[in-house]
């Protein structure tokens, strides 16, 4: 069911969201969550698209703000609302809410979507593209427990996570560091093999191989660099994101390569080579992944925090000799830095 209102107010859409219940015949309200997506009119589609495809996982309200501030100066002065309430269909068991921003409008989204918020239910704001320069002090930023940002769709990905280090604040998270969620997992299962039967597994140095301004590979060498305390060096790559990661250590070289995309192959000292399903993921599934966790995630702002004024300052060693971190020559000939160290 959709129904249009144009020139509206909050409450007019409030009491569209109950008449539509009642038409659908279930007038109770059953989410979980609130969803609020700030974007614009080129690239609503594709959000809306992946936060229906997540509400399928957790039924939540969906409120997706476009701001239209207008060109002319008298676009600019007038204030109007427009908005389209979705109910079932393609809305999974969620409800959406299309409003767009005209005029003055479009600068006081927050109090638009204030009174559209679930009562007593988490609050989880998405900037698919642009996204304020301190999320946790915007606005609408300000509503939510958690505040999902996206390095990789930005101009300058690694002055973005460096911003990202200096105004950090419990609850925010970036889609780069969801992406790397399955790539943690097999490392650290990795490590725990290697760790059985054993008092510690000493890693020396590591290398971690991925695509040029890749926040996603960044992220990656400084959870390493943090967790393992050693030096991580970032070595380029023609990709797809991040293609390698290798550790050494006195028994061999811990080594886990994706050069497709997909398919991985895990190499470890001792153990057969096997291979493992490292699939990039969709941002439906990243959103999903995020939706699961309402809490601050201190391991991203370890990571995040630790060393990232390093990124790009130290180049690696050229020639015969070997890198520091990884003991020997990258596999890819490509210019590499040092990404954190201690």
């Amino acid at each position: 069911m959709n129904i249009d209102l144009t020139h509206t107010t909050s409450s007019q859409v409030n009491a569209a969201l109950v008449k539509a219940r009642r038409a659908a015949g279930f007038p109770a309200v059953g989410m979980v969550l609130t969803l609020v997506i700030v974007t614009d009119e080129g690239n609503h589609y594709d959000a809306l698209k992946a936060a229906s495809d997540a509400s399928r996982e957790h039924p939540s309200r969906i409120l997706v703000v476009i701001r239209r501030p207008g060109r002319s100066p008298r676009d600019r002065a007038q204030a109007r609302l427009d908005a389209e309430v979705r109910l079932g269909g393609e809305t999974g068991t969620g409800e959406t809410v299309l409003l767009r921003l005209h005029g003055e409008l479009a600068g006081h989204a927050s109090s638009v979507v204030l009174p559209l918020l679930l009562p007593d239910a988490p609050v989880v704001v998405w900037w698919p593209e642009d996204s304020p320069a301190v999320p946790s002090k915007d606005l609408l930023g300000a509503l939510a427990q958690r505040r999902i940002t996206d390095a990789a769709r930005t101009e300058d990905p690694a002055g973005t996570l460096a911003r990202r280090a200096e105004t950090y604040a419990p609850g925010d998270t970036d889609l780069a560091w969801t992406r790397i969620t399955p790539w943690r997992s097999v490392l650290a299962a990795a490590m725990d093999q290697r760790a059985v039967g054993q008092r510690q597994t000493t890693v020396t140095g590591a290398v971690v191989e991925g695509e040029e301004h890749n926040p996603s590979t960044e992220l990656l060498a400084l959870w390493l660099a943090d967790r393992l305390g050693v030096p991580v060096t970032r070595a380029l790559s023609e990709g797809p994101g991040i293609t390698a990661v290798r550790l050494a250590t006195p028994e061999g070289e811990i080594c886990l390569d994706r050069p497709d995309g997909r398919l991985a192959l895990l190499a470890v000292p001792g153990q057969p080579d096997r291979h493992v399903a490292l699939h990039r993921r969709t941002t439906a599934e990243l959103i999903a992944e995020e939706l699961r966790r309402l809490d601050p995630d201190e391991a991203y702002h370890h990571a995040l925090c630790h060393g990232l004024a390093n990124l790009g300052a130290e180049k690696a060693p050229e020639g015969p000799s070997d890198p520091p971190a990884a003991g020997r020559e990258p596999r890819r000939k490509a210019p590499a830095r040092k990404a954190a160290a201690r």
